[in-house]
């Protein structure tokens, strides 16, 4: 089965989301199993679980323990999950005492630049922008760092140091943000296929690939936004 029409899917998530990058990691797991069976065309869309990060940054664990009013102890075992989630799907999670939080907008902002020029391209970057927050630790509010990330995915740093220098797509990027909340878009990763599925949280391959077969059989245009656990 293949469906006539590529299934639009809107990725929301933040670069500073564990769980987003266990979820792109799952989807694209399930796109590779359903090896061309259903086409999807991807967009990156914007969100930011903590906009008023100060470019200083904050220590990661006191962040965590404060926003969810939770103590070390359980902050070290939503680590450990996420770790064996994430190396069950080949991504190193190496979140550990003494890492930081960052203000992720730039990132967004290249991220959205990336998507007008090449759609490859900007999910080559988001994957590098997720690796580099928690695989290695890098600080993907500094400009020399996201330069240096958009070259090594194939863009024209150049440019990418422009447009962070600017400060261009900032009134795109809010505009993308207001309306997936506005939508009802408050917790990431949301996964919205065609407008109207939404598969919320960092799902396994199987959740994926069930939903986005099921989605394509029944090429619906209407009815509202439908959720998936």
């Amino acid at each position: 089965m293949t469906s006539h029409a590529p299934l639009r899917i809107d990725f929301v998530s933040d670069v500073a989301c564990p769980w987003c990058a266990v979820g792109l990691a799952s989807l694209q797991q399930a796109l590779a199993k359903l090896d061309g069976a259903v086409r999807t065309d991807i967009h990156l869309q914007p969100f930011e679980l903590n906009p008023q990060m100060a470019a200083e940054g904050e220590d990661a664990g006191e962040h965590i323990m404060r926003k969810y009013g939770i103590d070390e102890a359980r902050m070290d075992a939503n680590r450990a999950a996420i770790r064996e989630r994430a190396a069950a799907l080949g991504f190193a999670y190496n979140v550990h005492r003494g890492s930081r939080v960052w203000n992720t907008f730039d990132a967004h902002r290249l991220l959205h630049w990336a998507g007008l020029q090449d759609g490859a391209r900007a999910l080559a970057l988001k994957q590098a922008l997720l690796r580099a927050y928690f695989s290695d630790g890098e600080n993907v509010s500094d400009h020399d760092v996201l330069v240096r990330i958009a070259g090594d995915a194939g863009l024209d740093a150049g440019e990418a140091r422009r447009v962070l220098d600017s400060g261009e797509y900032a009134d795109e990027v809010r505009a993308q943000e207001r309306r997936f909340q506005q939508a009802g878009i408050h917790s990431v990763p949301a996964t919205i296929v065609n407008g109207t599925h939404l598969i919320s949280g960092g799902q396994p391959p199987e959740v994926f690939e069930r939903a986005l077969r099921e989605i394509a059989e029944q090429a619906t245009g209407a009815g509202g936004v439908r959720e998936t656990r």
